[in-house]
This record gives C-alpha cells, structure tokens and sequence, in this order.
C-alpha cells in the first residue's frame, strides 16, 4: 500500500486505533499538530468476528483513505489494547484472536516499506499528551486512563516508559490486600515469560468502569452504567460504594506517586465525564500522602486519545527514520 510519491507532493501520517468495540483511523501532515477533532473514519467491530476479519477490514479502510489522500504517506502508527511483546499482541484475552495476534507483521507486510509503529493504546495516549497535551513540556509525569479498563503511562526523562516487557503501567494488576498476592486456583502454564497473576486483574475488577457497574446494578437491583452509577451520587448507598471505589484509586495514586516522583498526573478516559468528583478526591490522596505532591489535572484528548497517540507514534517513527515532523 503506497501513496502517491511525486517529488515536492505533501507528506502525512496515518493513525490507527483497535478499539474494543470499534476501529478509528486519521490522517495528519507532518510539521503540524492534528485538527481537533480528527477526520477519518471509522469502523463497527462485532463481537461475534475474530481478529483476523477485523484486521481484514481496518486494512481495506486503511487502502481506501491513504488511495483518496493525496501526497505521500510517510509512516504509520497503531495502537492496540494489550502490550505489544516480541512481534505479538499479549494480555487481551477479551477480544476473541487477538492475543496471540502478529499484528505488527501483518500491517508491516501490507504497508511494505512505510514504516509502521504498534503500541498498547494507554502508552499511546500518553504519547499524544507528552506531545500536544497536558503533559507537554513535563520530564516526569503520570497519565492515568480510567475507562472501561484501567490502566496508566509512565512519562520519565521526557519519554514514555515500556518496561522490560512492554507491560509498564498495567496498573490493571495492582494488588488491593494481602490475598490478591495468592493465586488461589491452579496456576495456567506459563507462556512467554507470564505468570499465574495475569488470570485475575484486582484492582481494575475493583475500580474501571465494568466493575462499577457491575457492583452498581447488583447494589441498586437494576443494571446500571458507572455513568449512571455516578450521577446517583446523592443515594447514600451509592455515595459510599463511590467513595470506597476512588478510595482504591487514590491509594494505588500516591502510592505511584512515592514511587516515581512525578511533576504532574494527568487523568483521562471515559470516566471523566465525572471528573468533578474523581480529580478533588485524588488530590486530597495526594497532597496528603506524598512527600513532593504532583500537580493532578484533566487530559487534553477527552476523545480519541489512543488515536492522537497512534498519529504521535507516527511522527516519532518518521522523525526517527530521518525526517523532522
């Protein structure tokens, strides 16, 4: 998959993001920040599909945006949920075939010789507010993601942290008590260097959005969606259920904050439709409990952050391959 090449045309980057139930894609030339919001397309994902059909359709949406755009597409970036690790998608196992999946070949087989750039879609959305965002300029720093899942991105020395294993900040696996520490059931075998701890995840089964909801509906008797959940705040039993949640959160938060020092937290994803209550709870956390208290603010990229981040990556691989973004 080429563009077109005719010397002196514009030159521009593609950015993809592998959703849970969806699949974006834009467009961005280089030497200038992304428009707010972005422009492309995007693609439905069912859940009864594997990966390798949606694969197969983010790739011919991919054809028919770069066959429409003009000039020359000069690198790619993707973003996944799931770490990237030795050519593989690993810790997604709730999307059918996709971990396991060899996602960076496949797309570098069909791109050919534009150079592609795969990461976990929190380190993504770290990258977009390291660049454009709310942790522009910061050295060392924190983003933290609350949404459907939980997870975080470690900024230090002005770069976003991978981890030996490409699993720094699955802050999803943070545990909660003593017991979380012990495995209760048969360990699975270990493949790829993993251990037993990757089939239960305490603290996101404790805070993310999913299990908000699901401790919510089975409160109230009624499903609810940790949006809902939260603008029922005023029903005494829901206001501790919340405050015993942000609680968790909190102390997983300045607990990351002794460790890593950072200048600022950045917080963002779909629950902070209901940063009102979230933001002053962690900065209470924080200020109290941390030697040097960071700066908590919201993110920038309300929407589409791994998106951003995945056009980030992109710029960062073209810069990389030689040419300034």
């Amino acid at each position: 998959m080429s563009a077109d090449r005719t010397q002196g045309s514009p030159r521009y980057v593609l950015g993809v993001d592998f959703g849970g139930t969806k699949v974006a894609l834009a467009t961005a030339p280089l030497g200038a920040a992304p428009q707010m919001p972005l422009s492309g397309t995007r693609i439905e994902t069912r859940g009864s599909e594997g990966a390798p059909e949606v694969v197969r359709r983010t790739v011919a949406a991919c054809r028919s945006l770069v066959a429409g755009h003009p000039g020359e597409l000069a690198a790619v970036g993707v973003s996944t949920f799931g770490i990237v690790r030795d050519g593989v998608v690993r810790l997604a196992p709730n999307v059918p075939g996709w971990d396991g999946l060899p996602l960076p070949g496949l797309l570098s087989e069909e791109f050919g010789r534009t150079p592609v750039s795969v990461a976990n879609d929190v380190k993504a959305a770290t990258a977009a507010e390291l660049r454009w965002g709310s942790l522009k300029g910061v050295r060392d720093g924190i983003y933290l993601n609350l949404g459907t899942g939980l997870a975080a991105g470690f900024v230090v020395n002005g770069q976003v942290v991978n981890g030996a294993h490409g699993a720094a900040g699955e802050i999803a696996y943070l545990a909660r008590h003593a017991d979380d520490l012990r495995i209760l059931q048969p360990a699975a075998p270990v493949a790829d260097g993993l251990g037993p701890a990757v089939t239960r995840a305490p603290l996101e089964e404790y805070i993310s959005g999913i299990a908000l909801a699901e401790r919510g509906s089975e409160l109230l008797g009624t499903p609810v969606t940790a949006a809902e959940l939260f603008d029922r705040g005023h029903d005494p039993r829901v206001r501790i259920l919340l405050d015993d949640a942000l609680d968790a959160l909190a102390l997983a938060m300045a607990n990351l904050c002794v460790a890593l020092d950072p200048s600022r937290v950045v917080i963002g994803g779909g629950m902070m439709g209901a940063a009102q209550l979230i933001v002053p709870h962690l900065r209470e956390a924080v200020r109290q409990a941390v030697p040097y208290p960071p700066e908590i603010v919201a993110a920038r990229f309300v929407d589409d952050a791994p998106l951003y981040g995945a056009l980030a990556l992109a710029l960062d691989r073209d810069s990389l391959d030689g040419t300034s973004a």
